[in-house]
């Protein structure tokens, strides 16, 4: 479809330390402290593109590839959350790009012949808005499902034994979508939910958070009960066994929940309240921590994930009798992550004995995650030998674990792993879920990640990415080129880039580009001290790291200094305007939903953010000179931004703000607005339209190459 348009596109249908380490895979990376790995294939046949018998000689960036913006928006089923029912069948939650990125719960097969269920009737979606980002919308406990309604954010009750089955409201209507629930447990002793509430009905920048119960019984809705309160957030409410005690994670602001937070106790009467509380975590001013992940085992023992210390979130258990957190296992790795969403799953109790509790883990070192099976008692990890190189959740099945997870080669989806009777190995791995299903056809272009640690700008220290380089089983490039090379800058920026399978990756690197996604100072997965680099230097790390990644590539003979693009969404896209302002090593590129004006983005964002840039960015000045809207006058590239109309988090005047200027200053400059999106976009239509028309802007002003794709470009100002 061609949309020409002299300013703005608005899709209203559509919505010397040089080292040798570049070949460093990081699928052979290995723990620093585990057992041995136990050796175990698994196998999968998938028919592939047939290879001609003598490749095409063709400029880099013109190769024509079967991984087309189709296949890409049809892959980007994003996953939600999983559970399993009083049958032991897998529920997940799966958004469809298909359906305007409508979120739909759906149940695996009764039969292995048989076809998945959706549970969600078509007059609803699962979606939560707390926070924002949401995460936590559905709660399962046997044959009972409770979950967040996208159009109302009002809690319903289904049941999940009868097909026809209706939801039922259970907290009340309140003429909007101003109250909104996440995170929530069932509670047997009084029959009722509990669970993070969001109220937005005084003030929607400065929403009060509480944990509150909802009562159960579906027939009189009532106003749902306080349990806790006073202060600016809680995640993670979570029951002992005999609904006696309750634990929750606290944070304040300036804080964010990875800074600095707490772990409570709460001791529920027998009228069902809280009538005395203890601090199990984060109060001591010696130590600084971020609880997360608090779970009871089934004899009443509280355990929980913490960086205390050794500054890697590591797993930790608590003394009741003296209020003592003792360490379970240590590690140098990452066993969570941050909270961004609620729901966060990294571990499953799967034995609980009076000696000891078995463990279901995983956790993230040097680049790549792991899976193991921990023995507290004596304190020993074992490793379990599976095809996934990255894992995010763990749900415990019957005698299996169900693993949200990905690889170089497996997009993300979730396994079913089944363990042998003493619960240490894995005995079989079978995919339940897939985002792209049919993804393995195109293996034959698929180009592999590559782990490299590159020189930062700070003498004697690195820093991390992951290089894809061009690959199609049809082409090779013309004597002596090199290819033009896309970075990526992930948003967060506390966030992690991870080295799996994205057929969005694939799409560039089919077509002869080089690509490569940094982890710079400040991103996740290296533990906190890597974490906290960019506190009161955003806009500097980022951008220098970015920066001396592409230099280093270039350096390396693997990328084009001519040709390097940068892209970015969020917080990526603050430093990807960032790095074009402040620097010269890029000759073009694309933010999506990015930050141009940091003080616009403190004033008008909401509260789960409003004073994360704060200690990220510093001073009033600094807020100032970080801003790239300040400093139109320093860009000299084309550059073309993509906006949501609907977004909350960096609202739209960030992008319009940026395209005026660089308008006026006469740069080659395009501005895409999509209606009905939101911070980020899931419908098919907007996610295949961004992605071509990154690549064609590229080809077109800096590429000199032409795309083999029939794809109708925007007009782009001061240039057509």
């Amino acid at each position: 479809m061609a949309l020409s348009v002299s300013s703005i596109a608005t899709l209203t249908r559509f919505s010397s330390f040089y080292f040798n380490r570049i070949s460093k895979r990081f699928s052979s990376r290995a723990p620093t402290k585990t057992h041995n790995r136990p050796q175990m294939s698994f196998s999968s046949s998938s028919p592939t593109e047939p290879k001609q018998s003598e490749k095409i000689s063709a400029p880099y960036g013109s190769w024509k590839s079967q991984i087309t913006a189709d296949v890409v928006s049809g892959a980007s089923k994003r996953l939600g959350g999983t559970a399993v029912d009083s049958l032991g069948r897998l529920i997940w939650l799966e958004s469809r790009p298909s359906e305007s990125g409508r979120a739909v719960l759906v149940r695996e097969p009764d039969r292995p012949e048989g076809e998945s269920v959706d549970i969600t009737p078509k007059d609803y979606a699962v979606r939560t808005l707390a926070q924002e980002y949401g995460g936590g919308a559905f709660s399962v406990s046997g044959d009972t499902l409770i979950f967040s309604n996208y159009k109302d954010q009002r809690l319903y009750k289904q049941s999940l034994s009868s097909n026809d089955s209706s939801p039922v409201p259970l907290t009340p209507d309140y003429g909007g979508p101003v109250v909104s629930y996440a995170d929530g447990v069932f509670d047997a002793r009084f029959n009722r939910f509990v669970t993070v509430q969001e109220d937005r009905r005084q003030s929607s920048t400065n929403s009060t958070t509480t944990i509150v119960t909802v009562g159960l019984d579906g027939k009189n809705i009532r106003e749902p009960e306080v349990l806790v309160g006073g202060t600016d957030f809680y995640a993670f409410p979570r029951l002992d066994p005999k609904g006696e005690r309750l634990a929750w994670i606290e944070w304040c602001h300036p804080n964010m929940p990875w800074d600095q937070a707490q772990l409570w106790v709460g001791y529920i009467s027998d009228s069902g309240e809280v009538h005395k509380r203890i601090c199990v975590a984060g109060s001591d001013p010696t130590i600084k921590e971020s609880p997360i992940e608090p779970k009871w085992s089934s004899k009443g023992e509280l355990y929980f994930i913490t960086d205390r210390k050794s500054g890697y979130w590591n797993l930790y258990k608590w003394v009741e009798s003296n209020n003592e957190v003792i360490s379970v296992y240590s590690l140098d790795a990452e066993f969570s992550k941050p909270l961004w969403v609620f729901g966060i799953n990294s571990y499953e109790f799967i034995q609980s004995h009076e000696q000891k509790n078995v463990i279901a883990c995983s956790y993230r070192q040097n680049g790549r995650s792991y899976l193991g099976i921990l023995d507290d008692a004596q304190g020993s990890l074992s490793l379990l030998n599976i095809p996934f190189t990255d894992i995010d959740n763990i749900t415990l099945g019957i005698n299996c674990l169900y693993v949200e997870g990905a690889s170089e080669i497996d997009p993300l989806s979730v396994a079913k792993v089944t363990l042998d009777e003493d619960k240490s190995k894995a005995v079989d791995f079978k995919i339940i879920w897939s985002s792209s299903p049919d993804c393995l056809k195109y293996k034959s272009y698929f180009s592999l990640p590559e782990l490299i640690e590159f020189p930062t700008e700070v003498p004697g220290q690195t820093a991390f990415a992951y290089f894809y380089p061009p690959s199609n089983p049809n082409y090779q490039a013309t004597h002596d080129e090199k290819p033009p090379m896309l970075l990526k800058s992930h948003g967060g920026p506390t966030a992690e880039s991870r080295g799996i399978l994205n057929l969005s990756v694939q799409y560039w690197t089919s077509r002869g580009w080089a690509y490569v996604d940094v982890n710079y100072g400040g991103s996740t997965g290296y533990g906190r001290e890597y974490r906290e680099r960019l506190l009161k230097k955003w806009g500097i790390v980022d951008v220098d790291d970015c920066c001396s990644c592409a230099k280093y590539l270039v350096g390396s003979g693997k990328a084009d200094g001519e040709r390097l693009c940068i892209t970015g969404g969020s917080a990526g896209g603050y430093t990807t305007l960032a790095a074009l302002a402040f620097r010269d090593t890029f000759k073009a590129g694309a933010s999506l939903y990015g930050v141009a004006d940091l003080n616009m983005l403190r004033a008008e964002t909401h509260k789960f953010e409003s004073h994360y840039i704060d200690n990220l960015v510093g001073s009033e000045k600094d807020y100032y000179d970080r801003s790239p809207i300040n400093f139109a006058d320093k860009f000299s590239c084309p550059i073309i931004l993509f906006q949501g109309l609907e977004d909350k988090v960096v609202p739209p005047d960030q992008a319009r703000k940026i395209y005026k200027a660089l308008k006026e200053k006469g740069l080659p400059v395009a501005l895409v607005e999509y209606e009905g999106e939101q911070h980020g976009f899931r419908k098919a239509e907007n996610i295949k339209f961004t992605l071509e028309q990154q690549m064609v802007f590229f080809a077109r002003l800096v590429g000199r190459f032409k795309v083999a794709d029939e794809i109708n470009p925007i007009k782009i100002d001061n240039f057509d």
